[in-house]
């Protein structure tokens, strides 16, 4: 197993209402010492969770919402930040129900991702949620999210498709959920 670097030294150059910018001074098992910079999440919040919420075999709810990292409309999964006090599988039934108008029957933890690994210490909770119902609760999205159905060989293609032919290939749910 390799040995993690030593932190020579950590300090906050940054910080939001949202997250810090950290500073770590790293020196390799090799000798060789870096300066990386982190974003980390401020507080000691629980989490976050992102859903693959299947309609059926084959199609996957996905939601289209403003990300202003991107400053852009994007398509991806629901997902949303895990309450204090609550249980992965509950926050995803949640944000389900107030992302995209559907809940769950079926939910299951699938495994637990780095965002971006190299500059962020945030992870997130993956949950497959199967044997979709209807229902929608009230979220603290600024406008309604889009929801879109995609069968999984879309679901493949997307990282090759530019963002306009994203948007445009993708179908629209057909179900009573706003698109």
């Amino acid at each position: 197993m390799r040995q993690k670097p030593t932190v020579l030294a950590r300090e906050i150059v940054a910080s939001s209402r949202l997250f810090r910018v950290e500073e770590l001074q790293l020196r390799f098992a090799n000798g060789v010492e870096r300066t990386y910079e982190r974003l980390a999440s401020k507080g000691t919040g629980p989490g976050a969770v992102m859903i693959v919420a299947m309609l059926d075999a084959d199609h996957a709810v996905l939601i289209e919402e403003y990300c202003g990292g991107t400053d852009a409309y994007e398509l991806s999964l629901p997902k949303g930040l895990i309450e204090p006090g609550e249980d992965v599988l509950a926050a995803a039934n949640r944000e389900l129900k107030e992302e995209a108008g559907f809940g769950a029957r079926e939910l299951e933890l699938l495994t637990e991702l780095s965002l971006s690994p190299g500059y962020m210490s945030q992870k997130i909770q993956v949950v497959l949620a199967t044997d979709l119902y209807e229902e929608r609760r009230e979220g603290d999205e600024p406008e309604p999210i889009r929801v879109a159905g995609s069968t999984c060989v879309s679901c493949r293609a997307l990282p090759r498709m530019p963002s306009s032919a994203k948007a445009a290939r993708w179908p629209r749910c057909t179900s009573h959920v706003t698109c």
